[in-house]
């Protein structure tokens, strides 16, 4: 692996790039986004998730950003759309292909992860996302101990929803849920699977049989899991766009 490679001037900005073993040649690509609520842990927590890519046989790109409150979540974005930037440009030096890029995120970062493919007008050179226990709709958590914690604000929550958002509709997008999950989260990833398919997108639901939270992401580094699965299957996908499925899968 090659450690804090910087993607930006600041000392947040930086990822860790983990290869399988073999010769390395125009390897297929995937940037991981982790989660905390935008406002804790970093890259080195989930160093684990890189175990699966490399099994499938992939770069895995785990990225840094700042957290908040030091930076408002408009600077977070930012963020990891420069990140995605830098491993289009350069990720070639390290033997991965950038035409066979994808990308996934737990929690706040699969929040992230969806503004990476938000613009509908631009390719986003995207080929697939994993979205994983994610935050679609910002408005509850004003109401939510994130409220004193990081303050989301009336324009943040209006602005960074995805649920707002329009998407690239050559994104394949694979979204995953804890079936033991709280409620908000269970809806709202529902409710972000419809709002894909209204605009043409290709989605693949999962829930994951007797997952929580936190137990769904530990899982994306073990093998043999339903979360490993999903990640494996995302990165082997052969480029071709399969149709629209709702499926509700067990371990």
């Amino acid at each position: 692996m090659v450690a804090d490679v910087a993607y930006g001037a600041d000392a947040t900005e930086t990822m860790d790039l983990f290869f399988p073993e073999g010769r390395r040649d125009r390897l297929p690509v995937h940037m991981f986004i982790h989660g905390g609520y935008w406002r804790m842990f970093s890259k080195r927590d989930y160093s684990y998730v890189a175990d699966t890519v490399t099994r499938a046989g992939a770069i895995a790109v785990i990225v840094d950003y700042a957290l908040m409150p030091a930076v408002r979540m408009a600077a977070i974005v930012d963020q990891v759309r420069r990140a995605k930037r830098w491993v289009l440009e350069h990720i070639a030096d390290h033997g991965g292909d950038p035409g066979r890029l994808t990308v996934s995120g737990h929690s706040a970062g699969a929040h992230l992860a969806t503004m990476l493919f938000n613009d509908p007008s631009l390719s986003s050179d995207i080929r697939g996302a994993l979205l994983l226990g994610g935050l679609y709709e910002l408005k509850p958590l004003q109401t939510s101990f994130l409220a004193t914690e990081i303050a989301i604000t009336d324009e943040e929550a209006t602005n960074l929803s995805p649920l707002t958002h329009d998407f690239d509709p050559s994104v394949e997008v694979a979204i995953a849920v804890g079936g033991e999950e709280t409620p908000p989260f269970l809806g709202q990833a529902e409710a972000f699977a419809r709002h894909l398919r209204k605009q043409g997108l290709h989605v693949s639901q999962t829930i994951v049989a007797g997952a929580d939270h936190m137990s769904s992401v530990r899982d994306l580094g073990m093998g043999g899991t339903r979360a490993a699965d999903c990640l494996a299957k995302l990165i082997q996908r052969d480029g071709t766009p399969a149709h629209n499925a709702a499926t509700r899968s067990v371990p």
